[in-house]
């Protein structure tokens, strides 16, 4: 056993110690249920038979981080790999799928990208307007789609309860400044809720200086009926890209980015029916230059646009629930390297929710096809069964199957380091899940072992270092893995605790290793421990400390730890976070070096 998994089995083996001495309350105190609404059957997470976690609002807020990318690292099986701070440039993995395969959505709004996944976590909504975070592991094109390929993440924005104003400062390492406006309003029948930010640093290293600004707006109204959501978003990013997209001797690239969102959805119930229209537009751009103060070199810029319409429908019933969806979108590119393209994909979605047994037994069968204009008709089928032990204690199995056909960049993209290829295959693959979930008021347990098999996976391999790396199929690739996580909450001198631990592990089976220089999708993490202590020590005093212990193919091990404080004074609130606290050195992708401690400093105050 190596030291560093010392403090990840100290804290998880306090944690059920404690819970022992509350077992005794955990019979008779109700779970404060979370309801799933991404998809088109409305269930709590208790009647869930997938392996899915939940970040609360609360959780959200005490964490040590400022953006989306920091706090997924936070959960064991989300791979986030990073190129700088801030989430200036993050790539998304989970369970060991590409950045590709995986799907991010903001109320049930699917944000993928034709173009290429590198900037999908540039669509997330700032930390301040998260009501909660839903994580599904594993395959869930049968729900969302083919970039669900290896799991998705729905991010579900708040929507006020009262009125409040918010303005807050900020600075630390590396001359990191954030400020930051926040207002909500609610009323009987209406509320909105407005965020705008800018965060500006001179890097921790040579051109690695940043400037970012974000805007996001949400209006709900006619709430009492047949509400209405307004969601617009649009965040810029201007970075310097030292070695980001290739050899780290290339230290003067330089990046421009644009993410913009906006969205009408509504939910109309009518006797056992449930209607969710959802219309929305989503525009991403992409400036990319390999010599900063020389444009004439070599300069890329992409546009793309996804116009979609979507309605999901369920209707309940003596013999289930049944839903079915429809989502239609159009898709364009305008790129110099990629040249002008468009996609249309129509997908349309069934699947039917079985109980029997005093409703202890569960299966729900569905499938999914997906048809695009430039490639064939593809069908997603899936099952999902679940048993109820006890009340609370759940056993669950899955099973289904998924594709995701080549971006754009897979297929056309070509520069001095990179060669797409126009003749790849669609990726595929059939997983099957086993797993244990208990919730209570106190204690929330799951547990799934996994196997997925792959097959034509797309990666990007060199056959010699001085070649450039190249789209290309792996024929197969086997993975087994474990999730384990688990959640306690408890009082400390009648002061909240919260102590969340997770854990998962990978084996990849590559049958056909075409090169042993790959960028992606042979890199998986093996081992991966995160550990997370919340606690409220007095009424206006509380910590947080995160803990992550990652361990990759063919790369030294690390362990990073980061740490948080707050204080609240009436209307005011000091905050500190401290990152990397020893210093660890590490890389997370394409051998970009991540900063050794450093520090923010910040005050909110209520207006």
């Amino acid at each position: 056993m190596k030291p560093t998994f010392l403090p990840f089995f100290w804290l998880i083996t306090s944690s059920f110690l404690f819970a022992q001495n509350v077992q005794d309350s955990l019979a008779t105190t109700p779970l404060d249920e979370v309801i799933l609404t991404s998809g088109r059957i409305d269930l709590a997470l208790s009647k869930n038979s997938r392996f899915i976690q939940i970040l609360s609002k609360e959780e959200i807020a005490q964490s040590p981080v400022q953006t989306l990318a920091e706090l997924l690292q936070q959960v064991a099986g989300i791979d986030i790999r990073r190129r700088g701070v801030s989430g200036m440039q993050a790539d998304l993995f989970i369970r060991g799928g590409g950045f590709d395969q995986t799907l991010l959505l903001v109320d049930g709004i699917k944000l993928e990208d034709a173009q290429t996944g590198h900037h999908l976590l540039n669509f997330a909504p700032p930390l301040e307007v998260i009501e909660r975070i839903e994580i599904f592991k594993g395959p869930a094109a049968r729900v969302f789609g083919q970039n669900a390929f290896t799991g998705a993440i729905n991010i579900v924005t708040k929507i006020p309860k009262d009125s409040q104003a918010s303005l807050g400062l900020s600075g630390g390492s590396f001359s990191h400044f954030r400020g930051e406006a926040n207002l909500q309003t609610a009323g009987e029948k209406s509320s909105f809720i407005a965020h705008y930010s800018r965060n500006t640093s001179e890097g921790y290293r040579y051109n690695t200086d940043f400037e970012n600004n974000q805007v996001f707006i949400k209006g709900t109204f006619n709430s009492e009926k047949r509400p209405i959501s307004l969601l617009a978003s649009f965040g810029d990013r201007k970075f310097g890209a030292n070695g980001f997209y290739a050899l780290p001797s290339y230290t003067e690239q330089y990046e421009e980015t644009q993410a913009s969102v906006v969205a009408l959805t509504s939910e109309w119930n009518q006797s056992n029916w449930t209607l969710k229209p959802r219309v929305y537009w989503r525009r991403g751009q992409d400036m990319y230059l390999f010599v900063r103060d020389n444009p004439s070199l070599y300069r890329n810029l992409h546009i793309s646009n996804k116009m979609g319409l979507a309605l999901d429908a369920s209707r309940t019933s003596n013999g289930g629930t049944t839903g079915i969806g429809i989502d239609l979108a159009k898709i364009t590119l305008s790129s110099n390297n990629l040249g002008k393209r468009d996609r249309f994909v129509t997908t349309l979605f069934v699947e039917h929710q079985f109980q029997w047994g005093d409703d202890k037994w569960q299966l729900t069968p569905g499938i999914s096809m997906t048809k695009y204009s430039d490639f064939q008709a593809y069908f997603f089928p899936g099952v999902d069964i679940g048993y109820k032990l006890t009340e609370g204690i759940r056993i669950f199995a899955n099973s289904g199957y998924t594709y995701r056909i080549p971006t754009f960049t897979d297929l056309y993209y070509s520069d001095p380091t990179t060669l797409g290829n126009e003749n790849l295959e669609v990726e595929e693959a059939l997983t099957h899940e086993l797993g244990l979930r208990w919730l209570s008021s106190k204690i929330q347990f799951s547990a799934a072992a996994f196997y997925r098999k792959a097959e034509n996976l797309i990666d990007y391999i060199r056959m010699a270092e001085d070649s450039p790396f190249e789209a290309t199929n792996i024929r197969s690739v086997n993975t087994t893995g474990l999730d384990i996580e688990t959640k306690a909450t408890f009082q400390w001198n009648q002061k909240p605790h919260r102590v969340q631990a997770g854990y998962t592990y990978l084996s990849d089976d590559l049958r056909v290793l075409p090169s042993s220089d790959s960028r992606y999708s042979i890199n998986s993490l093996i081992h991966h421990v995160t550990v997370n202590y919340q606690a409220q020590w007095t009424s206006r005093f509380s910590t947080a400390l995160a803990y992550k212990y990652a361990e990759r193919r063919n790369q030294n091990p690390y362990t990073v730890v980061d740490l948080g404080f707050q204080w609240q004074w009436n209307s005011i609130q000091l905050e500190a976070n401290l990152n990397n606290l020893f210093n660890a050195e590490y890389t997370e992708m394409n051998l970009v070096p991540m900063p050794l401690g450093n520090g923010m400093l910040g005050i909110r105050v209520m207006l």
